[in-house]
């Protein structure tokens, strides 16, 4: 049943294209957004990923004008958090070059950056903190590459300049793919090593169903502080997210806002950290 599941995929893909060919170029902003979550929830559904918000009260909305930041594991990442709220990834530029799925990045607003190029880092800080400010949501992944999930990797601070240039906020978020019948961690989902894309698509299909856990943390403030602290800080609310323990996750945030700025530091493995224990089905 895999080359069933594989042929809708094609086919959600080709039309995914027709609808970015024929209909974003007069939708308006809701009716883009709206079309990017349903696309993604069906990419899921096929993929056999079933995903569980926690952190956000029942009504409440999704933020806006703020930089995200996620640990990275998988591929799947960028639907699962477009199947919650769109926003605008920072990818390298290569992508842009992929066969069908760089024109489709592109037609969904992500953001380009050439890696390596200080005046194009320097654009693309510019136009981040310029459409956070017109109220985007603009996602990035500072630990730079994917893990297998049991860690957090030190996260790149370049990028938070933007939040800190512009006076935004920042949103921690953390992602844990589960095993849907045990809730135990899986692998099955990691794009690591010398994986090829089909390769990892594979392990996805073959996978027994999985659930990802998307935890959205406190924001962050970065209004008086070094980019290189507002990373630090992020990324140890990350941590705790990923491992479900958000009390903690909390603590560090709120050492962050206080005038020492002085929140404690964590290794960020996850193994053997507590299991999340409040549920918030999306």
């Amino acid at each position: 049943m895999i080359w069933l599941r594989k042929t809708r995929l094609i086919l959600l893909l080709l039309r995914g294209m027709l609808v970015c060919a024929t209909v974003f170029p007069w939708a308006s902003i809701a009716m883009r957004e709206r079309l990017i979550r349903n696309w993604s929830c069906k990419l899921l559904k096929l993929c056999g990923v079933e995903v569980e918000v926690q952190g956000l009260a029942p009504g409440q909305p999704a933020p806006r004008g703020a930089m995200m930041v996620a640990n990275h594991i998988s591929w799947l990442d960028i639907y699962v958090i477009h199947s919650w709220h769109p926003a605008r990834f920072v990818a390298k530029s290569e992508i842009r070059a992929w066969p069908l799925i760089g024109w489709l990045c592109e037609k969904t607003g992500t953001i380009f950056i050439e890696r390596g190029r200080k005046r194009d880092a320097h654009r693309v800080l510019h136009h981040i903190t310029d459409v956070m400010r017109q109220g985007d949501l603009v996602c990035v992944f500072p630990e730079g590459t994917t893990t297998d999930g049991t860690e957090v990797l030190p996260f790149h601070a370049n990028l938070m300049q933007a939040p800190v240039a512009g006076g935004l906020p920042v949103q921690p978020v953390g992602l844990r793919y589960l095993d849907a019948a045990t809730g135990l961690p899986t692998v099955a989902p990691a794009y690591i090593g010398d994986l090829s894309l089909l390769q990892s698509l594979d392990m996805i299909l073959r996978a027994p169903p999985i659930k990802v856990r998307l935890t959205l943390g406190p924001q962050l403030m970065a209004t008086s502080t070094s980019r290189r602290e507002l990373a630090e800080s992020a990324r140890e609310v990350v941590v705790h997210l990923s491992a479900g323990a958000q009390e903690a996750a909390f603590h560090v945030a709120d050492a962050f806002h206080e005038p020492n700025n002085s929140a404690p530091r964590y290794s960020g493995t996850l193994r053997g950290l507590a299991e999340p224990s409040t549920n918030n089905l999306a």
